[in-house]
């Protein structure tokens, strides 16, 4: 288990390396042409130009976007609930699962609903919860009328 995890972060600081283009390399455990490729879920164009993806996977990590609940009931709860299985769909169709999340962020139109939104959320992620980042927005709220938005990493 530690070696597999290792190797997970490994494969993450590598790509936020790349990402952030730092001038060094770190020696990955791949092969050129097997899983190097990045790919794309659910593109969602903006006239007619792909803007973003549900999901994207390089070697054995995915990155889900951010995922909101825009629709009514307008309560953190049912919102929270609604944003879970989302990510939870898009895990799947990616490869992964619930309980191989690594990172979650947690976006809250208020910060008066981090209680709330925290009775929906425990459990979920499985007996070994991923590590998360929780903040409320600045004025002008959640994209999209949503009191939450999570997006997360994980593993396959």
């Amino acid at each position: 288990m530690k070696t597999e995890r290792r190797s997970v972060l490994k494969k993450i600081f590598t790509s936020a390396a790349a990402f952030m283009g730092l001038g060094f390399a770190v020696k990955a455990n791949s092969n050129p042409g097997s899983g190097d490729e990045k790919i794309v879920n659910n593109v969602t164009d903006f006239q007619d130009v792909p803007l973003f993806s549900g999901s994207t996977r390089h070697g054995d990590i995915v990155y889900i976007a951010g995922k909101g609940a825009h629709t009514a009931p307008f309560e953190i709860k049912a919102h929270t609930e609604i944003v879970l299985k989302e990510l939870e769909k898009e895990l799947i169709k990616a490869g992964s699962s619930m309980e191989k999340v690594l990172k979650v962020s947690v976006f809250l139109n208020d910060i008066a609903d981090y209680k709330a939104m925290n009775e929906v959320y425990k459990g979920r992620f499985g007996k070994k919860p991923p590590v998360r980042t929780t903040v409320a927005v600045a004025k002008g709220g959640v994209p999209g009328d949503s009191l939450v938005e999570m997006d997360c990493i994980a593993y396959i």
